[in-house]
């Protein structure tokens, strides 16, 4: 895998210094490139799951599938979810909070601290989420 991201990394840098060198001429030009540069990777992607969906399955040792136990595949799943639904909420959560803390922050500068608690317990929901991924772990 890392091979093949040093064999990109060339074309990505040559798309950063394009990329930079048309916002600088042509401004204008610069959300229809994005655009462009959007469907390219969107084909990609669809090249990518048709790659990934039409091959063949892999196949486990019996030995692999004993030692790992065969069966921790549920407490690995909840363990993601947990993860992505309190990354996910907790994202939510610090816009909503976050856009009102910097709003009554800019009528009144003395409520910095209770502003940011809030703030603070809305990112405590990702770390309530990581928890639980790392029990789910542990006992998986």
């Amino acid at each position: 895998m890392s091979a093949l991201w040093l064999g990109v990394l060339p074309a990505v840098l040559l798309v950063c210094w394009a990329a930079r060198a048309l916002a600088r001429r042509h401004p204008r030009a610069v959300p229809r490139a994005l655009l462009v540069l959007n469907a390219a990777l969107l084909a990609a992607a669809a090249v990518m799951a048709v790659v990934a969906f039409t091959a063949a399955p892999a196949q486990a040792s019996a030995a692999g599938v004993a030692a790992a136990g065969g069966s921790n595949w549920a407490a690995l799943l909840g363990a993601a979810v947990a993860v992505a639904g309190s990354s996910i909420g907790a994202a939510i959560a610090v816009a909503y909070t976050g856009a009102a803390a910097l709003a009554a922050m800019s009528e009144r500068p003395e409520v910095f601290g209770r502003a940011m608690v809030i703030v603070g317990l809305a990112e405590g929901i990702a770390i309530y989420g990581l928890i639980v991924a790392i029990i789910l772990i542990g006992k998986a």
